[in-house]
């Protein structure tokens, strides 16, 4: 997806006005003096101090970013609102023997939330029961029939986990029933809070967290920290270490694209060296089945394992992710991720199918002038539509909403583009009575609605973000972190692993690479293009475009063979038979002025 950049300047990049894109090239390039200060105290390549200087305000804050430490960095749980009324009621649960209940949301997040929740409890001796609604048949969260089948299986205390926010129906059932319920969820809250005995989420209304790019599953941690605090206060044994859980927090983090910034980089990047001690038996069996052989970084949590464990939930048994992660069975676990697999190459071929038919749609509303694209078929599988609205964003660059419809109603789900609240406007709409259900963060929402109400909605959704979308911009810009040669790309494409993990809030940079000649250019299996650049100094790289083949991007490279272009992307380590040299993966070119 397109970058729309912040800059102020009026000259763009390398004075790209209109690129093979359709981009206008901007720079985000840090403070000059400051990037040489962090080039010397850090001894990082120049055009990778650029981008540090850009993503930091200062050397401190460089320094706490380099080396992200849980120490440094994670909040007291107890800043959280009723976090320490859900830890003693918790407390109280585990003292008098009453069985508790962990219902989770189907995604990773609400997986790795529930699994982290499941290993705490069974520490303690307790054997939680675990629901995990069915995403077809009962759709996103807490439901009133599932709420009365775990009063009625002996529940007493039921913890939400990555939903529950604005489940009031449910959670009226179940104070009715006489059954507490704990929210633990990161989902933006309604006006007014649900009647739960503690809704701990750093989005709810009232809330003044400062760390509301909080996962879910970064939640759950905190409540673990917290309740561990407590017993061992009150001089009681708690045989569970949180750091030890760390690896479902990131895995959870980069799935559910919270922003790497702040207390979730430290998560994360601690996180991840525990997945590599592969402690988890369910984390190793998905790696395995994934073929991840190298050392895993965000990248592989977001594109290998996030995927599989998701599969679960969009087209096969919901529960299965988070029985994954909550097992130390090492053959439970490998049957499970065999599973999942299979799950996944399904969702792929349910996925394209979707994808081919919405995509004609979307590009009909964007002729039409639309600004915000909401398409809509039957018989589409609710599982996929998300990442299908992920595909049309990154297509169009715009917010996009796909809906499955079923009769008269229509269950959708939507991805947005930055600086534009989508999640906030659903709720805006729910509230209103447009949708029968909604709600959501800035970057993605679900929801359900009357296909009747479908026009409606699509008019009244433009003309709530309106002044967001014209704040984003019409014009699509990309944004150039650094600019980088070929002779400089190795060293550069080295020290970025120091500003790793990579994801939403701290994207992996892009590089402009001015004047290069293009030497030779060749097709690779049918969709992808290969390259060999040259710079004025005579040093060469290697690059290649993904799925460009026949776009506007690979119609330009396979025209401009012989010439001088400017290139954009993200550069790499290419290991090929041994031999580390640097790549990249042009995203961008346009005509050398």
């Amino acid at each position: 997806m397109a970058s729309t950049s912040t800059s102020t300047e009026t000259t763009p990049t390398l004075h790209v006005e209109r690129s093979a894109r359709g981009r206008v090239w901007r720079s985000a390039a840090g403070d000059p003096a400051l990037a040489e200060a962090l080039a010397r105290a850090h001894d990082l390549p120049p055009a990778v101090a650029s981008v540090l200087a850009a993503r930091v305000p200062d050397s401190a804050e460089a320094a706490l970013f380099l080396a992200p430490r849980l120490r440094d960095l994670l909040p007291d749980p107890s800043h959280l609102l009723d976090m320490d009324i859900a830890v003693d009621r918790v407390i109280e649960a585990l003292e008098q023997g009453e069985r508790i209940a962990i219902l989770a949301d189907y995604d990773v997040d609400g997986a790795t939330s529930g699994a982290l929740l499941v290993r705490v409890l069974r520490s303690l001796g307790a054997d939680p029961l675990i629901y995990v609604p069915d995403r077809e048949r009962e759709g996103y969260g807490p439901n009133p029939t599932a709420v009365h089948a775990l009063h009625k299986a002996g529940a007493r205390l039921l913890v939400t986990v990555d939903c529950g926010a604005t489940a009031f129906e449910a959670i009226d059932a179940a104070n009715a029933v006489g059954l507490d319920v704990i929210v633990l969820d990161h989902h933006v809250g309604a006006a007014e809070t649900p009647e739960a005995l503690a809704v701990v989420n750093p989005n709810r209304a009232d809330e003044l967290s400062p760390h509301r790019q909080l996962a879910a599953v970064g939640v759950a941690f905190l409540f673990a920290v917290a309740l561990r605090r407590t017993l061992r206060e009150s001089g009681v044994e708690a045989p569970f270490d949180p750091m030890a859980l760390l690896d479902v927090v990131a895995l959870g983090t980069v799935a559910d694209v919270a922003s790497l910034t702040g207390v979730n980089r430290a998560l994360v990047a601690q996180g991840l060296k525990v997945i590599a001690a592969r402690r988890n038996p369910g984390i190793a069996a998905l790696l395995d089945v994934a073929s991840v052989t190298a050392t895993p970084d965000a990248g592989h949590l977001g594109f290998a394992i996030g995927p599989r464990i998701n599969a679960g939930g969009r087209i096969g048994d919901s529960a299965l992710g988070l029985r994954l992660l909550a097992t130390d069975d090492l053959e439970e676990a490998a049957s499970i991720a065999v599973t999942l697999d299979g799950y996944n190459r399904e969702r792929q071929e349910i996925e394209r199918t979707v994808m081919d038919a919405a995509m004609p749609l979307a590009e009909a509303q964007i002729e039409a002038g639309r600004r915000v694209i909401a398409v809509a078929g039957a018989g589409w599988r609710q599982g996929v539509v998300g990442i299908v609205a992920s595909r049309i964003v990154e297509r169009f660059g715009r917010p996009a909403l796909i809906i499955a419809l079923a009769e008269d109603v229509g269950v959708g789900s939507g991805r947005s583009v930055p600086g534009v609240g989508l999640g906030p406007a659903i709720i805006k709409l729910r509230e209103q009575g447009v949708l029968l259900a909604g709600g959501g963060h800035d970057m993605a929402a679900g929801f359900k609605i009357a296909a009747a109400g479908l026009a409606a909605f699509h008019d009244d959704l433009e003309a709530l973000l309106a002044a967001e979308l014209d704040a984003a911009g019409e014009t699509q810009n990309l944004q150039i972190d650094s600019i980088v040669s070929p002779a400089g790309a190795y060293a550069a494409a080295t020290a970025l692993s120091r500003l790793a993990p990579f994801g939403a809030g701290n994207p992996q940079p892009r590089f402009a690479m001015p004047g290069l000649r293009l030497r030779h250019a060749d097709v690779v299996k049918e969709a992808h293009l290969r390259f060999r650049f040259e710079g004025a100094d005579g040093a060469r790289i290697d690059g290649m475009a993904f799925r460009a083949v026949g776009r506007p991007l690979g119609d330009f490279l396979t025209g401009a063979v012989g010439t001088v272009i400017h290139v954009a992307g993200r550069i790499e380590i290419d290991d090929w038979r041994g031999r580390d040299t640097a790549r990249l993966l042009v995203e961008d070119a346009a005509p050398a002025r």
